[in-house]
């Protein structure tokens, strides 16, 4: 029996220190409401992230739910402490609701995060 809670405790302690020392991405927004925008208008937003983590953060893939929505990215490592940003471009030629999502796959201890554009493209 204590061996086996020594073996917990031992995998616990390891495991809190390899995320300590890992790469952690934290976003200023998860989420952008574009609110009504008109057909043909503007559709860029960004997403600002952060390495909040102890190593060298890598965006791996970002990706969107549709083709209407293109997501660009910098492709070098993000040192802690430094902050980018992702651009979002949404294709408003298209009236209607709009509601998507971007995948952002990274090497942080928090892996995959979730980012959700919203809002509505109007007549004129």
């Amino acid at each position: 029996m204590l061996l086996a809670v020594l073996t917990v405790f031992t995998v616990n302690a390891q495991e809190q220190k390899k995320a300590s020392t890992q790469a952690e991405i934290t976003f200023t927004e998860m989420e952008h409401d574009y609110g009504e925008v008109v057909k043909g208008g503007d559709g860029m937003c960004e997403f600002v992230y952060k390495n909040t983590g102890k190593a060298p953060l890598m965006l791996t893939n970002v990706r969107s739910s549709c083709g209407c929505t293109i997501p660009s990215w910098s492709k070098e490592p993000l040192m802690p402490g430094k902050t980018a940003k992702i651009q979002v471009k949404y294709n408003t030629n298209n009236v209607g609701t709009i509601n998507k999502s971007i995948t952002v796959e990274s090497n942080a201890s928090n892996g995959r995060v979730i980012l959700k554009i919203k809002g509505k493209v109007i007549n004129k």
